[in-house]
């Protein structure tokens, strides 16, 4: 029996995205940016697919800005920002910031912005209180991950952004983990700039979105032939970009539906694994994206158990799992989400995330449960 709980970190494309993208391979493969039949035919897959995504969060259209993915999207919100000014200003991100925020924000750091990192508490929360004492008059952007992947933690979106309309800096948030298991409406919260990506929601590897409150003003990573707005030069690859839009669109008339359902299953799993001692679970258990489990293992040493080992040894059983510490040139490293969230490192070897979807059943939750405690048994 195979089980596959790693939704996080990636979906399978779902069979009515495939058929839109094989269509579009043989049909309607035009240049979107040309201006013949075949062109037009492209232009009109791209702008349906534009206004899918839209809808999925309640935007305008032309506010969505196709890019190859999530890491991409963030990139555009967070250098796209600084860009426009000569002078290095001041940002502020959360301490447990997806890497594609974080590593941006090092970069800065080395040009000379000024970059403030705000605490969390033990479940991985921010404070909107410490965000209002954070804000300085240069701050031009926050950026506040809306799901955390590794711990599942959800923040608290809707006041931070508000807090930060107030004091005039833009708002942008990592939402590649919420968009299609939570509902998002960017016309009610004011949210100037939201990542999404297509993988992450049953659409194929290779497309993503920024969405851009219109008015809001960004310079382009890429120059070129202006595409996207003038934001993202580069022919759009619009077989994934169509197959985006199919699963965005999907996604957002299955939402409410599924989001209970996988409540359900977590919940399930996270009661049969409540009675082992070893298995501590991380994040916060009621601000939780609905798909998501997270652990740490007590026992872990870092040489002979860690996070990794439990991956490797449910791997050995035919199910997919991930861990949160990182492994470089053969030598493990603590997860830095669980070291800002006030693990030690030794906690921080030990995490585990297991992510549910659409495949997954009931019964893929008890067989995960039961293998995974004789393994803890084993390694104990």
């Amino acid at each position: 029996m195979q089980v596959y709980l790693d939704y996080s970190a990636t979906t399978p494309t779902r069979p009515e995205a495939i058929t839109m993208i094989q269509t579009i391979l043989t049909q309607q493969w035009g240049n979107p940016s040309s201006l013949h039949e075949w062109g037009n035919r492209g232009a009109l897959v791209l702008e349906t697919a534009r206004m899918q995504v839209a809808g999925l969060i309640n935007a305008v259209p032309e506010g969505i800005i196709f890019t190859s993915g999530g890491t991409e999207a963030d990139n555009l919100a967070m250098m796209g920002v600084a860009g426009c000014y000569h002078v290095p200003q001041h940002i502020i991100i959360s301490s447990v910031e997806h890497s594609a925020i974080s590593e941006p924000a090092k970069m800065l750091e080395n040009w000379g912005w000024e970059i403030t990192r705000l605490g969390v508490n033990h479940q991985g929360r921010v404070n909107p209180e410490e965000l209002k004492a954070v804000l300085r008059d240069n701050t031009v952007l926050v950026s506040v991950i809306y799901g955390q992947s590794e711990v599942g933690t959800v923040q608290p979106i809707a006041e931070l952004s508000k807090i930060t309309e107030m004091h005039g800096a833009l708002f942008h948030t990592d939402a590649v983990q919420v968009a299609g298991r939570l509902p998002i409406d960017v016309q009610d919260l004011p949210i100037d700039l939201l990542s999404i990506s297509s993988h992450k929601l049953y659409g194929c590897l290779g497309a993503g979105a920024l969405y851009v409150r219109p008015g809001v003003k960004l310079k382009p990573l890429l120059a070129g032939g202006g595409q996207e707005a003038g934001l993202r030069s580069g022919t759009q690859a619009t077989p994934a970009i169509a197959g985006f839009g199919v699963a965005a669109e999907l996604a957002a008339r299955e939402l409410e539906t599924e989001r209970v359902r996988l409540m359900e299953l977590r919940d399930r799993l996270f009661a049969i694994l409540a009675d082992i001692p070893s298995l501590i679970p991380t994040g916060d258990r009621i601000n939780r994206l609905p798909h998501h489990l997270s652990f740490y293992l007590a026992t872990a040493d870092g040489e002979k158990i860690s996070g990794k080992t439990l991956v490797r040894q449910l791997n050995l059983a035919g199910i997919g799992i991930s861990a949160g510490a990182a492994c470089h040139s053969g030598k493990l490293s603590p997860s830095p989400i669980l070291l800002a969230m006030g693990y030690s490192e030794k906690a921080a070897l030990g995490g585990i995330r297991l992510t549910l979807g659409k495949q997954t059943t009931a019964a893929d939750i008890d067989w995960t449960a039961m293998v995974l405690k004789q393994v803890l048994q084993r390694l104990n």
